[in-house]
């Protein structure tokens, strides 16, 4: 099974940047989206062979998420169940027969830090929701976390230490996130490779330098390990500042 998500930076101008071709060509068995950047009037997609998910923020042009799928879920929700975090378009949880897949555009910490209290507040009640869903079947969460876990995981780790996405605190929150049962897809299987970043700045040429960062992930339940068969970055994918992140998964043994 192939999943893949990608955090577009606004789907309608994604598409005039190849995101058809793309889809096309890969032909994922899913595909998760974030900071789609539209209410689902604004656009019609077609997508044959396909359910399409969306949750937009309520605050236009900002944030969302969408989740394309060849196989119908048994039950798809929209959020967290908390009204002080579902009103951004965060968060879908797709459930199938056995796992719940999470496509997840995680708050940023804004410059100067002004969200990282609320921040903190989100990754204790999102590391909540995973926990629970985990306790009824394994768990495949995918999307843009906002953080980069270790040193390794972006260029500039020393200039950065304290930036949002880079704080200690974000970064202990991952800590504990995977501490309660989860695995990072791509670490578990290359911990030591260097220059694997996910996003990019539009500034200082930083994608030609390769000066970028991971934090879009797949995140998985300790006990899918064994059926992580590659977890792929794909940085020669262009149409964002991000590029697209891949889970293969081998079916069930």
């Amino acid at each position: 099974m192939k999943l893949i998500s990608w955090n577009v930076n606004g789907l309608r101008a994604c598409l005039n940047k190849g995101f058809l071709d793309f889809f096309q060509r890969e032909a994922p068995d899913v595909l998760c989206l974030q900071e789609t950047k539209l209410q689902p009037h604004q656009i019609e997609l077609e997508l044959p062979g396909y359910h399409q998910y969306w949750n937009s923020a309520e605050k236009k042009g900002y944030s969302g998420t969408a989740l394309f799928t060849k196989m119908e879920p048994l039950a798809v929700t929209y959020g967290i169940g908390i009204p002080e975090h579902d009103t951004e378009g965060r968060v879908i949880t797709a459930e199938y027969e056995d796992f719940y897949l999470v496509c997840c555009y995680t708050p940023n910490a804004q410059r100067g830090l002004t969200r990282l209290d609320y921040r903190m507040v989100w990754e204790d009640a999102f590391r909540a929701y995973l926990k629970e869903l985990d306790g009824k079947k394994p768990v495949i969460l995918c999307g843009d976390l906002n953080v980069a876990h270790q040193e390794i995981d972006l260029k500039n780790f020393k200039t950065n230490r304290g930036n949002a996405g880079f704080t200690d605190e974000e970064r202990g929150k991952m800590t504990e996130l995977l501490d309660a049962g989860f695995v990072d897809s791509f670490r578990s299987l290359y911990p030591d490779v260097t220059g694997a970043y996910s996003w990019w700045s539009y500034m200082y040429h930083a994608r030609e330098n390769n000066a970028g960062w991971r934090i879009d992930y797949f995140i998985c339940s300790q006990r899918l390990k064994d059926r992580i068969a590659d977890s792929k970055i794909l940085a020669d994918v262009m149409g964002s500042d991000h590029c697209p992140v891949e889970l293969d998964l081998r079916e069930e043994a």
